[in-house]
């Protein structure tokens, strides 16, 4: 991880552009989380992003997260391989028919997996359902290597690009 951070904001405009993952990951499946737990998004927050720098939430209260977690429009989705928790992804609905994939990441015993590409799939079509108009992500230098090219290969495009 270098000290420079460039931030990669992406975007698919629609559904058509999704190019679901070749890859079948055996015994996968991506199931919602229906009740809202502000301690299973802060686990998987920490977990997931502890490799790669994800520092911003980490001071929040068990109030805060739990608000979050039952903040209009965010849904938490936890991908499985094997019935083993691997991942997760939070959607956020947004004004203008917009979903943002807020959160996106595995666990670390399954990165480098081929899960990744079959969890982002997952997202990706949960995200288009409901009359959904554009689809946006960001991610950064930071993360995974291998995390801006998931996104290119499931057909999102970069629309902006900031570094500093």
């Amino acid at each position: 991880m270098g000290a420079t951070l460039t931030t990669y904001y992406l975007e698919m405009t629609d559904p058509i552009q999704l190019q679901p993952s070749p890859r079948v990951v055996e015994d996968f499946a991506a199931e919602r989380s229906q009740i809202p737990y502000g301690a299973l998004n802060r686990f998987f927050y920490h977990t997931v992003g502890s490799a790669w720098r994800w520092t911003d939430r980490l001071p929040w209260s068990d109030e805060e997260w739990q608000a979050y977690a039952e903040g209009p429009g965010l849904e938490t989705w936890i991908g499985y391989v094997q019935g083993t928790p691997a991942g997760y992804f939070e959607l956020a609905r947004q004004e203008g028919n917009q979903v943002e994939v807020a959160m996106f990441g595995l666990l670390p015993p399954f990165v480098g997996s081929g899960v990744g590409g079959a969890l982002l799939t997952a997202a990706l079509r949960r995200a288009w359902e409901e009359g959904t108009q554009r689809v946006w992500l960001h991610t950064c230098s930071w993360d995974h290597p291998h995390a801006l090219a998931n996104y290119q290969a499931r057909g999102l495009q970069v629309y902006n690009t900031e570094t500093g």
